[in-house]
C-alpha cells in the first residue's frame, strides 16, 4: 500500500517538503510562515513560507508600487 503524502511549497522559492501519514503539517512546517488570504465568504487561500526573507519578497512582489512620475512630482529625490 503507497503512503499518501501532502507536499507543501514556498510561494516565494518554491522549496518544499512533504508530509506522510502520521505527520501533521506544523510538524513538518516547523519555522515556516503561513498567510491565510480571505477572499469572501468562506473563501480563503493559504500561502505557505519557507523564511521571513521569502514572505518578504512575495509581499513586496504583490505591494502596488508608487510611479516614479508621482514622486518625482515632489522636486528633489529626497530618499
Amino acid at each position: 500500500m503507497e503512503t499518501q503524502r501532502v507536499r507543501f511549497s514556498c510561494h516565494s522559492c518554491g522549496k518544499g517538503v512533504e508530509c506522510s501519514r502520521g505527520e501533521t503539517p506544523c510538524e513538518v512546517l516547523e519555522g515556516w510562515l503561513t498567510v491565510s488570504h480571505w477572499k469572501g465568504a468562506g473563501v480563503v487561500s493559504h500561502y505557505n513560507f519557507c523564511s521571513i526573507s521569502c514572505l518578504k519578497s512575495w509581499a513586496d512582489a504583490h505591494v502596488p508600487k508608487v510611479p516614479d512620475v508621482f514622486l518625482k512630482s515632489f522636486g528633489a529625490d529626497k530618499t
